[in-house]
């Protein structure tokens, strides 16, 4: 265990520290990500913190505790060899990986005449193949140990058909690949739980919604998730604003 050998004061802290166990996030520089590191170190977690741009990684790494607790790293979803680094990245600077939640994504406006093309081929390779990579990423880690969780941010649009809306399908498809990964882990003590909130007020919208949640209420509903013991695995969080119907 890294530091157990000293017993000056700090490295002690240290030692103690490295049972912590350690959350990776992508999309971490706001939003539900932001939040959920938010939390996670409330909760005694250490958290590693992915986005495409670092600078605010690095402003919310040192509001959570710093390089104790958090570790920024820049990462692309939609890119492998920057998938397979964070999970490497990870490993080093903490020595354990227990949980990864696969939240980078986007939406696009409704409309199949709505956005551009280029819009679309962003928010597919971002919801649907950065998901996918990133389950491939913290999978064979998973493995090796015997343990881990996989957390996935789906939608109340990926559990309804909402019209002319691609972002509803790739979210189908994340509800889907949580579905098809807790069959393929059957045989094993991992986890996987899929996130699915409605209107929350994030980055996502250009001007804030009447009504939504904020990020924070799907943190907690992340947090819920993850601190239930060995023997319970919570497959899905559907989590919506009072009276949201749809």
């Amino acid at each position: 265990m890294r530091g157990a050998a000293y017993s000056q004061p700090g490295l002690e802290r240290w030692r103690v520290m490295a049972d912590d166990p350690v959350l990776v996030i992508t999309g971490a520089s706001s939003g539900i990500g932001e939040a959920t590191a938010r939390r996670a170190t409330e909760f005694g977690m250490r958290v590693v913190l992915a986005a495409r741009s670092t600078n605010r990684l690095q402003e919310i790494a040192g509001e959570v505790g710093g390089h104790e607790k958090a570790l920024p790293v820049s990462c692309d979803v939609t890119l492998w060899e920057d998938q397979q680094a964070l999970v490497e990245r990870t490993l080093d600077h903490f020595g354990r990986m227990d949980a990864f939640f696969a939240n980078a994504g986007f939406g696009a406006q409704r409309g199949f005449l709505a956005e551009s093309v280029e819009h679309w081929k962003a928010m597919i390779d971002t919801n649907v193949y950065g998901c996918a990579l990133s389950i491939r990423a913290a999978l064979g880690h998973f493995r090796e140990q015997e343990a881990g969780h996989m957390i996935l941010t789906s939608s109340v649009a990926g559990r309804r058909t909402l019209p002319g809306s691609l972002y509803s399908a790739t979210k189908w498809a994340v509800t889907a690949m949580g579905q098809s990964l807790r069959a393929e882990v059957a045989d094993s003590p991992i986890k996987v739980t899929v996130i699915e909130p409605g209107m929350v007020d994030t980055p996502f919208f250009d001007s804030p919604p009447d009504g939504a949640l904020e990020s924070d209420d799907v943190a907690r509903a992340v947090m819920f998730a993850l601190t239930q013991p060995p023997h319970v695995d919570v497959n899905e969080i559907l989590v919506r604003p009072v009276n949201q119907s749809g």
